[in-house]
């Protein structure tokens, strides 16, 4: 006795090219987001990840990963904008939670707590929102040292009192232990206009030919339904 497995799988061409060229779009989108985030701080650009049966099923087998490599790392004149040489995150308290970035542009409100540009709350290491316990006359008081500790000039006892130690994470929450800490300095993205521009040109040259492939098809079943009309 033989025993035959397998999947088959049959279909009208015309289907097969629009869920393709579906997946092709969705992948552009990805590549333009990405070139459009080169100059943002933070910014980490998404890389298309295609399952084997993306072209059975579509859109739903393509997903993205973040890739966590470091960007480009820039001097700022600003002392409050803080970057990483590691990877790692840090932790923003929002309405929707704990959300973590690598965009490190924070600020002092009046009574000394230290804010994202969106006016959220940054985390330290224990949890909660950091406050200096003393304000400072201008930013150039306040010092964060290479694993993330917070200190403040104090001009009435002339010493540097600590505020606190930025809770800097890796993806999964998992604390860092050497973040390489950087007060001054901007990260932008760690997009590379040439890869993406490489890396879209395939995806391109594959949907113009699944446009071709809808085109025929289209044509050819026109052809057929005026064939079919003239003989009834």
């Amino acid at each position: 006795m033989q025993i035959n497995g397998g999947v088959r799988f049959c279909e009208q061409g015309m289907k097969a090219s629009i869920r393709a060229m579906h997946v092709q779009s969705e992948i552009i989108g990805m590549i333009n987001e990405n070139v459009t985030g080169f100059d943002k701080v933070g910014f980490q650009r998404r890389e298309p990840v295609v399952s084997s049966f993306t072209e059975y099923i579509g859109v739903h087998g393509l997903s993205s990963t973040v890739d966590d490599q470091v960007g480009r790392i820039m001097a700022s004149k600003n002392p409050l904008d803080i970057t990483m040489a590691n990877k790692g995150y840090f932790q923003i308290q929002t309405l929707e939670g704990v959300q973590l970035t690598r965009d490190g542009r924070f600020k002092l409100d009046k009574d000394g707590n230290l804010l994202n540009l969106e006016d959220n709350p940054v985390l330290s290491d224990a949890g909660m929102p950091i406050k200096l316990p003393v304000l400072p006359d201008n930013p150039q008081q306040v010092v964060v040292n290479t694993r993330g500790k917070i200190s403040v000039y104090d001009k009435e006892s002339n010493q540097l009192i600590t505020a606190g130690n930025l809770g800097i994470v890796d993806a999964n929450g998992m604390a860092v232990l050497n973040p390489d800490v950087k007060q001054g300095y901007n990260e932008y993205s760690n997009v590379s206009l040439q890869t993406e521009f490489m890396a879209v040109k395939p995806v391109v040259r594959n949907f113009e030919a699944n446009r071709q492939i809808f085109m025929i098809e289209n044509s050819n079943l026109q052809r057929v339904i005026s064939q079919l009309g003239s003989v009834s």
